[in-house]
This record gives structure tokens, sequence and C-alpha cells, in this order.
């Protein structure tokens, strides 16, 4: 069949279009199109309700705008968590207008407990053999005068709520400072539920002797790019591919990923911002549940 130039040029335009209208999706729309969701995790040490937010990823830079971090801020706020716990990559590269990412991060500190551990992006070994800081002197500063709790290789008790918790934070596991040895056991010596943030999911494979509940982790992005109907991750920076966003069993523990706020070279396809609230419950209550908006 012969096609008529005028079927020819009209059929490129859509193409060009459809290119365009693609390209402005994954860079000016989806980026921010932030998704909150929310998870049921049971804790057989809890004894009353909390409700956890996860954060993680932020990753402040020319891609991603304090503007997009505050509104992620205020999202999360605005659904009333009883603590924050932040899982790393608060930067990509450089800390630019620090005193602007404290008055953000302050937002968090002031309304509940927050606690916080280290990314690979954030400054040490891995950053420095690319394209950041050498140490993570800098966001560590920013975190503690935000009023955030930061935590590296150490664990603290805390009072929520009136709930006693035991939060453990752990160094990057691509800068080889992930060293749970030092902060967890076998066994614990506490009766408390046991929350650990660590940013990359891989360093699950280092805690699978140690006692502990929930582990929480960022570092995936959800892999930026899905590919639907098959869910083909080309670009997730994990060697466990079967971990790369949501709520999982590990053994008889649990592991959560959030996709995060921020993202590299401003791309997102298929692949929406998260900010997770986590309810943790008593054993009693029913099993894990899944909802978004």
């Amino acid at each position: 069949m012969k096609v008529s130039r005028r079927v020819f040029l009209a059929s490129g335009a859509g193409l060009s279009l459809s290119a365009i209208a693609a390209g402005l999706q994954m860079r000016l729309v989806e980026p921010e199109n932030l998704e909150a969701t929310e998870k049921t995790i049971p804790l057989s040490r809890l004894r009353k309700p909390l409700k956890a937010l996860h954060l993680s990823d932020f990753h402040a830079s020319p891609d991603v705008s304090y503007e997009t971090i505050e509104a992620a801020v205020d999202q999360s706020l605005a659904m009333n968590p009883d603590l924050a716990l932040l899982t790393g990559d608060y930067i990509t590269s450089e800390l630019l207008d620090p005193a602007e990412y404290q008055r953000i991060l302050t937002k968090l500190s002031a309304r509940m407990p927050t606690f916080a551990c280290i990314g690979n992006h954030d400054g040490g070994r891995w950053a420095a053999r690319t394209y950041g800081y050498p140490n993570f002197d800098k966001v560590a500063d920013l975190l503690r005068t935000s009023g955030i709790e930061f935590l590296f290789n150490q664990k603290m008790e805390v009072h929520v709520r009136g709930e006693r918790l035991t939060i453990v934070g752990l160094g990057d596991l691509w800068s080889e400072d992930c060293k749970p040895g030092q902060v967890l056991k076998a066994k614990r010596d506490t009766e408390n539920p046991l929350l650990v943030l660590s940013h990359n999911p891989d360093s699950k494979s280092l805690l699978q002797k140690l006692d502990w509940d929930v582990l929480f982790c960022g570092h995936t992005h959800g892999g930026q790019l899905v590919i639907p109907l098959v869910d083909y991750r080309p670009f997730l920076p994990v060697k466990d591919k079967s971990f790369p966003e949501g709520l999982r069993q590990f053994d008889s523990k649990y592991v959560h990923i959030t996709r995060g706020v921020g993202n590299l070279h401003g791309l997102r396809i298929n692949c929406r911002p998260e900010i997770s609230l986590l309810h943790l419950l008593p054993k009693s209550r029913p099993e894990p549940t899944f909802r978004s908006s």
C-alpha cells in the first residue's frame, strides 16, 4: 500500500509529539507526583500501635529542589506520624544552602522524634571515588543541627508515645561502613521492638543471623524506570533484584524499601516518588496490609 506524503508526515508528527509528551512526563510530571503509601507491620514485642514515617533519598541537587523536598515533608506531616525514620542520600554530590535545608528538616524533628542513617551519596569511600565528599561530616552536621538523631553504627533506646523502642542506624554498605555486628547480637538484650535503618537493602545479608524486627532502607529509587507488564527494572542498583521496593518478609523479619522522594538525573518512568507510612501494630492485629494514594 502506497502511503501519501501527508499521511507519512502526519504519522511522524504524531510520533514526535508522543515522544515529547513522554519526555515531559518523565522529567516534569512523574518526579513531582508523590505517592503516599501505607502498610501495616505486626510486631510481637509492641504493646500499642505506632505510626512510623519512612523517608529516603531526598537527593537535594539541581535535579531535586528544596521545594520538592519540602512538599514531601509537608505531605508527610499531614499523615500525623509518631516518629520519622530517614535512610540516607540527603544530597547527590554537594550540600547547597545548608540553612534552607536545615529549615525544612527541622519541620520533622519539631513534630516528632526523628532518626537518620547515612547513604552512599552523602560522603565517604564510595562518594570520594565518584563525585562527592570524602567524608560525611557536612551531612552529619546538617542532620544534627536540624534536631535529628544521626546514628552511625549506633543504637538508641527511645520512648515514643510511652512505647519503648530500640533504633539502630548503620553505616553505608557501598562505603564499607556497614557494621551491624558492632551494635546487634544474635539474641537481643532487651524486649524492645528493634528497628534498623540501613540505606542499602543488600545490607540485609549482613544482618541475617542477628536479632531485629524491621529493616528500613532506601537506595533503590524503585529502579526509577519500571517497564510495565513485565515489571522489569534495568537500573536497580542492588545485587538482590527481588527486593526493589515495598514491604518484604525476610526470614521471620521484615524489610521495608521506600522508592524515595528524589531521583538521579531528574528522571522517573512508571516509578513515582514515595512517602511511606508504616503502621506498627501489636502481633495480635491483622497481618500486613498495603494501600497507596
